[in-house]
């Protein structure tokens, strides 16, 4: 990485299109970041469910192929939205992994195509420093540092997000994700894709305190996730003891609470970490990616993030799912600091947003939202 001309290092408005292709969204925003400020002045998706429905998840291949077909158009008519041309724009943002690595591919190389044609700078984003920072597109951007869960397809993290390009990690999943665990169960109640918001709707009727479930880790002070037993526990309980409509919706609920629980328990004790490192500090709680938008979910974060003295903040609901908003916006605040990839930064199908951590400890493999086993 480059640094890029001295004048973006001040804080004048900066204008990027961003391009975002890591799984089955095709999508591309224009952001313009003033000040602290993010202003979304385009935002378009085009979203792959119908393509995938049929195969209960994510078709790596069927994903490439539809991003290829999609990416001109949408990109158009970002811009289009936008109401500008690409003179008034300063850099060009995309998603160079984590992510299924055809997917990335087509959207990184229409990056590279436009900042070539146009002399503009690229930027190759990390795809959850775009989760990270998502919670600064809201009316009142989360000022640094803050704790973040991360929580989005398959990843499961606890980070202190210092600055743009600067995480820490204080805990992430030894096996499965939150995100896996609701997908994977919503496909063994045969809810079809995209499962998590329908698994979300049937709980919604339930009883969370009918069916018992096991909690994970409980030898182990550490801020880590474990979701596996809790999948196969539910796995089982679904081939032996689920038959009627009632049992289905007091199981997801069940399942929801449980996820739910756990995710809290862990966020509690990074609050503990994240005030021991930043002590005298503002005590600001984000949570961010796709599993953010469950209600129950971000209903018990909120209310264990109050009862430890921690200000709770989440992206609004259209920016916890994959979107290219979140992208500019990380493009931006890294040209403002003057920092630049050149053409040939390479597609990443894994990318750690704490590489320091990671090479003392790997980061568990994800599999992508609704990606079948």
């Amino acid at each position: 990485m480059a640094p890029f001309s001295p004048s973006f290092t001040e804080l004048g408005p900066v204008t990027v299109l961003g391009v975002e292709t890591s799984c089955d969204e095709t999508a591309a925003a224009v952001v313009r970041l003033s000040g602290d400020h993010a202003e979304v002045i385009s935002n378009v998706v085009a979203s792959q469910i119908a393509d995938h429905a049929p195969y209960g998840g994510v078709v790596p291949e069927v994903a490439a192929r539809a991003h290829v077909e999609l990416i001109d158009g949408v990109i158009e008519r970002a811009m289009a939205d936008a109401g500008l041309g690409y003179g008034e724009v300063d850099g060009i943002a995309a998603t160079a992994g984590p992510g299924l690595i055809g997917g990335v591919m087509v959207g990184l190389s229409a990056a590279k195509g436009l900042a070539l044609a146009r002399g503009l700078p690229l930027i190759a984003v990390n795809h959850l420093e775009g989760h990270a920072l998502s919670v600064r597109l809201g009316e009142t951007p989360a000022p640094y540092p803050f704790l973040l869960l991360l929580v989005s397809g398959g990843h499961c993290q606890l980070l202190s997000v210092e600055g743009v390009g600067q995480a820490v990690r204080l805990g992430s999943t030894i096996d499965d994700a939150a995100g896996e665990a609701f997908d994977k169960i919503a496909a063994h109640l045969g809810l079809g894709y995209p499962g998590g918001p329908a698994l979300e709707q049937l709980a919604s009727g339930g009883d969370p305190a009918r069916f018992t479930l096991p909690r994970a880790l409980l030898d182990r002070k550490d801020c880590d996730f474990s979701f596996s037993g809790l999948k196969t526990a539910a796995a089982r309980l679904i081939d032996s003891a689920v038959r009627t409509e009632a049992d289905r919706r007091d199981l997801a609920a069940a399942v929801q609470a449980a996820i739910a629980r756990q995710l809290s328990e862990r966020s509690a004790r990074a609050m503990g970490r994240f005030i021991e490192r930043h002590a005298g500090e503002g005590r600001l709680f984000a949570v961010a990616g796709g599993v953010a938008a469950n209600a129950t979910v971000r209903a018990r974060l909120q209310e264990t993030a109050e009862a430890h003295g921690f200000r709770f903040t989440a992206p609004p609901l259209k920016y916890c799912t994959d979107n290219a908003a979140m992208i500019a916006l990380v493009g931006a605040e890294r040209l403002r600091a003057g920092l630049i990839d050149p053409l040939d930064a390479p597609a990443r199908p894994r990318w750690p947003l704490d590489e320091a951590a990671a090479r003392l400890q790997p980061l568990h493999k994800p599999g992508r939202k609704g990606a079948k086993a």
